[in-house]
């Protein structure tokens, strides 16, 4: 299967003027989404707590978390946003993208709206 891709802005909610734009693999696999610390950090976000999360591999790593507006395809959401390593590739985890009522085809690895966003 192909990689998916989209362009996403992580938004400082505090100060909407501060902002980040980048290209993010969406990892449906993921729950949140995750962005270089860096790019975190010069956008005024610090961490807010860490949460345990699992690897493919099983073994499981404390992260730092917080809270950012993030927009893709026109649409917005308020998600948690992992502090990644400096040369993580970003990506967009699956809350992000259901919240906003949008999936990736299994068969175009495209990324499409649904009809309504899920509320059952």
């Amino acid at each position: 299967m192909g990689a998916t891709h989209v362009t996403v802005r992580i938004t400082n909610p505090a100060d909407e003027e501060r902002f980040w734009e980048g290209l993010f693999l969406v990892d449906t696999g993921a729950t949140d989404s995750l962005v270089p610390r860096p790019h975190l950090e010069a956008i005024g976000l610090k961490p807010e707590g860490k949460r345990l999360y699992q690897l493919a591999d099983g073994s499981d790593l404390s992260l730092d978390v917080t809270v950012a507006k993030i927009e893709f395809m026109g649409e917005f959401v308020g998600g948690t946003v992992i502090f990644g390593g400096d040369d993580a590739e970003p990506l967009l985890g699956v809350t992000a993208l259901e919240s906003v009522g949008i999936e990736v085809d299994p068969v175009s690895q495209r990324l499409k709206r649904l009809p309504a966003v899920r509320l059952k």
